[in-house]
């Protein structure tokens, strides 16, 4: 699943969005990630407002930076926990399923999502994104930025620990 994110991520030439509650990527889904934007791919993720896992939010949080410097733009959803598993790129094809962009997903859960490529399937899952992205916030770099040094050290400290969460 890991390396089918990745795939999808670099097969992407227009347009990626990407939803899923939990994200602690590995290095691998991180640059692919990163990448995206320079090659001219509009890329947007949606990440919720709120985790039911304080950990993985964190964790989550301390790869805005790294995100928003490359490109990608990052929108929190604020209507409660958006469990949605959602990739699609180009209109063309989508990832959804059980899988989050985490290692309990991907390497210990051993979760597997389905691949349609099936423009009219893709369109309606692209419709519900925009949804979504409709009522989500945008994060900016520079409100990253003015998080306050004690929450970037826990967001860090934490992700540290990305390997077992």
């Amino acid at each position: 699943m890991a390396d089918m994110f990745v795939a999808c991520i670099y097969a992407a030439r227009r347009e990626l969005v990407i939803s899923t509650p939990y994200f602690v990527p590995d290095e691998s889904i991180l640059r692919a990630l990163c990448a995206a934007p320079r090659r001219g791919v509009a890329t947007q993720v949606i990440f919720p407002a709120r985790n039911d896992s304080w950990l993985v939010g964190q964790t989550s949080r301390s790869t805005y930076a790294d995100l928003l410097q490359c490109g990608v733009q990052v929108h929190e959803y604020p209507l409660g926990l958006l469990h949605a598993k959602s990739l699609t790129f180009d209109g063309e094809v989508a990832l959804v399923g059980s899988a989050n962009i985490d290692r309990r997903s991907l390497e210990l859960n051993f979760e597997n999502n389905l691949l349609i490529a099936d423009p009219a399937v893709v369109g309606v899952l692209r419709q519900r994104q925009q949804k979504y992205l409709q009522v989500a916030t945008p994060v900016s770099l520079s409100q990253v930025r003015q998080w306050p040094l004690h929450a970037r050290l826990v967001q860090n400290a934490v992700a540290m620990m990305s390997p077992v969460l």
